[in-house]
């Protein structure tokens, strides 16, 4: 039973029934999100079919819950290794390829070799061959170019991004609350 509820995630809404997160998705066990419902944190907003019963109570398990207090987001992102890779759309930002994280590095525009720091505006997405190839030279020494200018982005800058790459499982109920505030396209 306990291996069957592993593979029910919850989806976690903000107060005003956005997701906390998009990439990586908002997402509780199903442990946590029954904890909450019991400590009146949450509203019960959809549920599986699979319910958990104890000897007096039986309660659906929670697909989809939000919070009753709206949770601000930070007003930074957090400069982490991530968040590059998010903000550059996984692509090496020298020669253009999207690549998963793993084959993913990061490279100081400005080497720190050369006093470059690592901060927003001076580190970029790269591939491990581009990362060589450029080494500790600046870009022009390099021969090489920038697709983009790397720039400090904002939490909705991410949030937009990261909607962009929906992960791998998404339950049903989940969907009328992960692209409701998406722009349409006319057509």
């Amino acid at each position: 039973m306990s291996a069957a509820l592993d593979n029910c995630p919850t989806l976690v809404l903000n107060a005003d029934f956005r997701p906390l997160n998009y990439f990586p998705l908002s997402l509780w066990g199903w442990q946590d999100a029954v904890k909450a419902v019991f400590l009146g944190r949450v509203n019960v907003v959809s549920e599986y079919e699979q319910s958990i019963r104890s000897p007096t109570l039986e309660m659906q398990v929670p697909s989809v819950i939000s919070l009753k207090d709206y949770v601000n987001l930070a007003r930074r992102p957090a400069f982490t290794r991530f968040n590059v890779f998010l903000r550059d759309q996984f692509a090496c930002q020298y020669c253009g390829y999207e690549f998963p994280t793993q084959d993913l590095t990061f490279d100081h525009v400005v080497p720190r070799s050369r006093g470059g720091r690592t901060e927003w505006t001076n580190v970029v997405a790269a591939c491990a061959p581009c990362n060589l190839r450029k080494a500790n030279k600046l870009t022009n020494e390099a021969g090489m170019h920038m697709l983009r200018k790397p720039v400090s982005p904002t939490n909705q800058q991410l949030q937009k991004m990261g909607r962009r790459f929906p992960p791998n499982y998404l339950h049903e109920s989940w969907r009328d609350f992960l692209y409701w505030d998406s722009e349409l396209e006319p057509g």
